[in-house]
Protein backbone atom coordinates (compact mmCIF):
# COMPACT_ATOMS: atom_id res chain seq x y z
CA UNK A 1 0.00 0.00 0.00
CA UNK A 2 1.43 3.60 -1.09
CA UNK A 3 2.42 5.54 1.76
CA UNK A 4 2.02 9.25 2.92
CA UNK A 5 3.90 12.51 2.93
CA UNK A 6 3.56 15.16 5.45
CA UNK A 7 2.36 18.31 3.72
CA UNK A 8 2.29 22.45 4.80
CA UNK A 9 0.10 24.65 3.07
CA UNK A 10 2.04 27.61 1.46
CA UNK A 11 -0.52 29.50 -0.05
CA UNK A 12 -3.95 29.51 -0.39
CA UNK A 13 -5.32 31.37 -3.54
CA UNK A 14 -9.36 31.64 -4.06
CA UNK A 15 -10.20 32.26 -7.88
CA UNK A 16 -13.92 32.36 -8.17
CA UNK A 17 -16.43 31.58 -5.69
CA UNK A 18 -16.06 27.83 -5.41
CA UNK A 19 -12.42 27.97 -7.26
CA UNK A 20 -9.23 27.38 -5.16
CA UNK A 21 -5.42 26.46 -5.32
CA UNK A 22 -3.12 25.38 -3.36
CA UNK A 23 0.88 25.92 -2.88
CA UNK A 24 1.88 22.81 -0.98
CA UNK A 25 5.35 21.92 0.31
CA UNK A 26 6.07 17.89 0.77
CA UNK A 27 9.00 16.04 -0.19
CA UNK A 28 7.09 14.76 -3.45
CA UNK A 29 9.47 13.14 -5.65
CA UNK A 30 9.85 13.16 -9.45
CA UNK A 31 6.55 12.78 -11.51
CA UNK A 32 5.45 13.24 -14.66
CA UNK A 33 4.35 16.40 -16.02
CA UNK A 34 0.02 15.58 -15.93
CA UNK A 35 -0.09 13.43 -12.89
CA UNK A 36 -1.90 13.54 -10.47
CA UNK A 37 -1.52 13.10 -6.55
CA UNK A 38 -3.85 11.79 -3.52
CA UNK A 39 -4.12 14.85 -0.98
CA UNK A 40 -5.81 13.57 2.21
CA UNK A 41 -6.88 15.12 5.67
CA UNK A 42 -8.21 13.50 8.94
CA UNK A 43 -11.53 13.94 9.58
CA UNK A 44 -13.54 12.41 12.49
CA UNK A 45 -11.11 10.09 12.74
CA UNK A 46 -10.88 8.74 9.33
CA UNK A 47 -8.44 9.91 6.80
CA UNK A 48 -10.11 11.33 3.34
CA UNK A 49 -8.43 11.09 -0.11
CA UNK A 50 -9.16 12.70 -3.28
CA UNK A 51 -6.95 12.51 -6.47
CA UNK A 52 -5.97 15.76 -7.28
CA UNK A 53 -3.71 17.05 -10.50
CA UNK A 54 -0.40 18.54 -10.27
CA UNK A 55 -0.75 22.17 -11.82
CA UNK A 56 3.45 22.48 -11.36
CA UNK A 57 5.58 21.21 -13.65
CA UNK A 58 7.82 18.14 -12.30
CA UNK A 59 10.97 20.63 -11.73
CA UNK A 60 9.12 23.38 -10.21
CA UNK A 61 8.18 23.82 -6.01
CA UNK A 62 5.65 23.94 -4.36
CA UNK A 63 3.47 21.71 -5.67
CA UNK A 64 0.28 22.91 -6.25
CA UNK A 65 -3.32 21.42 -6.77
CA UNK A 66 -6.88 23.29 -8.64
CA UNK A 67 -10.09 22.45 -7.19
CA UNK A 68 -13.60 23.52 -6.95
CA UNK A 69 -15.46 23.28 -3.58
CA UNK A 70 -17.52 20.40 -4.27
CA UNK A 71 -21.35 20.73 -2.22
CA UNK A 72 -22.01 18.41 0.13
CA UNK A 73 -18.16 16.92 -0.19
CA UNK A 74 -16.20 16.13 3.26
CA UNK A 75 -13.03 17.02 1.79
CA UNK A 76 -13.13 20.00 -0.93
CA UNK A 77 -14.54 22.71 1.97
CA UNK A 78 -12.13 22.11 4.29
CA UNK A 79 -8.84 22.56 1.87
CA UNK A 80 -10.64 25.99 0.64
CA UNK A 81 -10.49 26.65 4.33
CA UNK A 82 -6.76 25.99 4.88
CA UNK A 83 -4.39 28.80 5.63
CA UNK A 84 -0.39 28.80 5.35
CA UNK A 85 1.18 26.78 8.05
CA UNK A 86 -1.89 24.13 7.81
CA UNK A 87 -0.75 20.53 7.14
CA UNK A 88 -2.29 17.73 5.50
CA UNK A 89 -1.00 14.37 3.69
CA UNK A 90 0.18 14.13 0.02
CA UNK A 91 0.73 10.58 -1.59
CA UNK A 92 3.98 9.32 -2.32
CA UNK A 93 3.76 8.39 -5.28
CA UNK A 94 1.99 10.58 -8.32
CA UNK A 95 0.12 8.36 -10.71
CA UNK A 96 -2.22 9.15 -14.33
CA UNK A 97 -1.00 8.51 -18.25
CA UNK A 98 -2.41 11.98 -19.02
CA UNK A 99 1.33 12.70 -19.79
CA UNK A 100 2.68 13.83 -23.15
CA UNK A 101 5.63 11.61 -23.43
CA UNK A 102 2.59 8.68 -23.90
CA UNK A 103 1.24 10.61 -27.15
CA UNK A 104 2.34 8.72 -30.33
CA UNK A 105 4.21 10.76 -32.47
CA UNK A 106 1.55 13.28 -34.68
CA UNK A 107 1.95 16.62 -35.62
CA UNK A 108 -0.56 18.77 -33.78
CA UNK A 109 -1.69 18.04 -30.17
CA UNK A 110 -4.87 18.96 -28.88
CA UNK A 111 -5.65 19.74 -25.34
CA UNK A 112 -9.09 20.25 -24.43
CA UNK A 113 -10.27 20.99 -20.59
CA UNK A 114 -13.05 21.91 -18.61
CA UNK A 115 -12.69 23.69 -15.53
CA UNK A 116 -10.30 22.44 -12.93
CA UNK A 117 -8.74 20.20 -15.97
CA UNK A 118 -6.61 22.63 -16.86
CA UNK A 119 -4.05 21.75 -14.55
CA UNK A 120 -2.43 18.88 -16.08
CA UNK A 121 -2.02 20.74 -19.31
CA UNK A 122 -0.36 23.29 -17.70
CA UNK A 123 1.92 21.10 -15.84
CA UNK A 124 2.94 20.00 -19.30
CA UNK A 125 3.14 23.37 -21.03
CA UNK A 126 5.37 24.35 -18.62
CA UNK A 127 8.46 21.79 -19.66
CA UNK A 128 9.84 21.61 -22.87
CA UNK A 129 8.96 18.79 -24.26
CA UNK A 130 5.95 19.54 -26.16
CA UNK A 131 7.43 22.47 -27.98
CA UNK A 132 10.11 19.56 -29.11
CA UNK A 133 7.63 17.11 -29.98
CA UNK A 134 4.85 18.94 -32.01
CA UNK A 135 4.32 21.57 -34.41
CA UNK A 136 0.66 22.91 -33.12
CA UNK A 137 0.00 22.90 -29.80
CA UNK A 138 -3.91 23.84 -29.36
CA UNK A 139 -5.36 24.40 -25.98
CA UNK A 140 -9.42 24.69 -25.52
CA UNK A 141 -10.28 25.64 -21.53
CA UNK A 142 -14.19 26.12 -21.10
CA UNK A 143 -15.47 27.77 -17.63
CA UNK A 144 -19.17 29.39 -17.45
CA UNK A 145 -17.74 32.54 -15.94
CA UNK A 146 -15.38 35.29 -16.63
CA UNK A 147 -13.64 34.63 -13.10
CA UNK A 148 -12.97 31.34 -13.77
CA UNK A 149 -10.87 31.52 -16.58
CA UNK A 150 -7.74 31.09 -14.09
CA UNK A 151 -4.10 30.71 -14.32
CA UNK A 152 -4.38 33.55 -17.52
CA UNK A 153 -0.65 34.94 -16.81
CA UNK A 154 0.57 31.40 -17.24
CA UNK A 155 -1.72 31.10 -20.34
CA UNK A 156 -0.08 34.78 -21.39
CA UNK A 157 3.70 33.62 -20.46
CA UNK A 158 3.09 30.56 -22.99
CA UNK A 159 1.65 32.30 -25.64
CA UNK A 160 4.59 35.12 -25.86
CA UNK A 161 7.11 32.11 -25.67
CA UNK A 162 5.92 29.78 -28.06
CA UNK A 163 3.79 32.52 -30.71
CA UNK A 164 3.94 30.21 -33.95
CA UNK A 165 3.54 26.89 -32.04
CA UNK A 166 0.91 27.38 -29.20
CA UNK A 167 -3.25 28.45 -30.22
CA UNK A 168 -5.44 29.22 -26.94
CA UNK A 169 -9.11 28.78 -27.28
CA UNK A 170 -11.48 29.91 -24.25
CA UNK A 171 -14.84 28.83 -24.13
CA UNK A 172 -16.79 30.68 -21.27
CA UNK A 173 -20.23 29.43 -21.46
CA UNK A 174 -22.69 31.30 -19.35
CA UNK A 175 -21.69 35.23 -20.26
CA UNK A 176 -20.08 37.34 -23.08
CA UNK A 177 -16.58 37.51 -23.05
CA UNK A 178 -14.33 39.19 -25.59
CA UNK A 179 -11.99 36.95 -27.63
CA UNK A 180 -14.16 33.82 -26.05
CA UNK A 181 -16.87 31.64 -27.65
CA UNK A 182 -20.18 31.60 -25.90
CA UNK A 183 -20.64 28.21 -26.52
CA UNK A 184 -19.54 24.57 -25.20
CA UNK A 185 -16.48 23.09 -26.94
CA UNK A 186 -18.76 20.24 -28.34
CA UNK A 187 -20.81 22.66 -30.63
CA UNK A 188 -17.42 24.90 -31.82
CA UNK A 189 -16.39 21.14 -32.98
CA UNK A 190 -19.36 20.28 -34.53
CA UNK A 191 -19.60 24.14 -36.62
CA UNK A 192 -16.11 23.78 -37.32
CA UNK A 193 -15.35 27.30 -35.50
CA UNK A 194 -12.75 25.52 -33.12
CA UNK A 195 -10.75 24.55 -35.48
CA UNK A 196 -11.12 27.94 -37.89
CA UNK A 197 -10.11 29.61 -35.01
CA UNK A 198 -6.88 27.31 -34.16
CA UNK A 199 -5.87 27.51 -37.70
CA UNK A 200 -5.99 23.33 -37.73
CA UNK A 201 -8.40 20.58 -38.25
CA UNK A 202 -8.62 17.94 -36.01
CA UNK A 203 -7.45 14.40 -37.85
CA UNK A 204 -6.69 10.86 -37.75
CA UNK A 205 -3.46 11.34 -39.49
CA UNK A 206 -1.96 14.68 -38.01
CA UNK A 207 -3.79 14.86 -34.38
CA UNK A 208 -4.04 13.45 -30.75
CA UNK A 209 -6.40 15.10 -28.45
CA UNK A 210 -6.01 14.77 -24.92
CA UNK A 211 -9.01 16.14 -22.95
CA UNK A 212 -9.88 16.24 -19.16
CA UNK A 213 -12.88 17.63 -16.93
CA UNK A 214 -15.87 16.91 -17.30
CA UNK A 215 -16.83 13.58 -18.28
CA UNK A 216 -20.58 14.65 -20.26
CA UNK A 217 -17.48 16.57 -22.38
CA UNK A 218 -15.12 13.96 -22.79
CA UNK A 219 -17.86 11.86 -24.21
CA UNK A 220 -19.38 14.19 -26.40
CA UNK A 221 -16.10 14.49 -27.87
CA UNK A 222 -14.94 11.49 -27.71
CA UNK A 223 -18.12 10.09 -30.32
CA UNK A 224 -17.77 13.20 -32.61
CA UNK A 225 -13.71 12.22 -32.96
CA UNK A 226 -14.63 8.64 -33.12
CA UNK A 227 -16.78 9.66 -35.95
CA UNK A 228 -13.77 11.06 -37.76
CA UNK A 229 -11.59 7.70 -37.57
CA UNK A 230 -9.75 8.55 -34.26
CA UNK A 231 -10.00 6.09 -31.33
CA UNK A 232 -8.71 5.87 -27.37
CA UNK A 233 -5.12 5.28 -27.06
CA UNK A 234 -3.64 2.65 -25.59
CA UNK A 235 -0.28 1.32 -24.82
CA UNK A 236 -1.06 -1.61 -26.45
CA UNK A 237 -2.73 -0.08 -29.32
CA UNK A 238 -1.45 3.22 -30.35
CA UNK A 239 -4.92 5.57 -30.75
CA UNK A 240 -5.33 9.40 -30.88
CA UNK A 241 -7.29 10.13 -27.85
CA UNK A 242 -6.54 10.38 -24.56
CA UNK A 243 -8.57 11.24 -21.32
CA UNK A 244 -8.67 11.88 -17.70
CA UNK A 245 -12.27 12.41 -16.19
CA UNK A 246 -12.64 14.36 -12.99
CA UNK A 247 -16.37 13.93 -12.49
Amino acid sequence: MAGWLDGVVVENRQWAERLYSLRISAPLAGFRAGQFVRVALDIDGEQVARPYSLVNAPDERPLEIFFNIVEQGPLTPRLAAMRAGDRLQIAEKASGLLVVDEVPPCRHLWLLATGTGIGPFLSSLKTALPWQRFEKVVLGYSVRTRDELAYKDTIERLLADHPQQFRFVPFVTREPVEDAFDVRITEALESGAFERRAGVAITAAESHVMMCGNSAMIGQVSEMLHARGLRRHLRREPGHITTEKYH
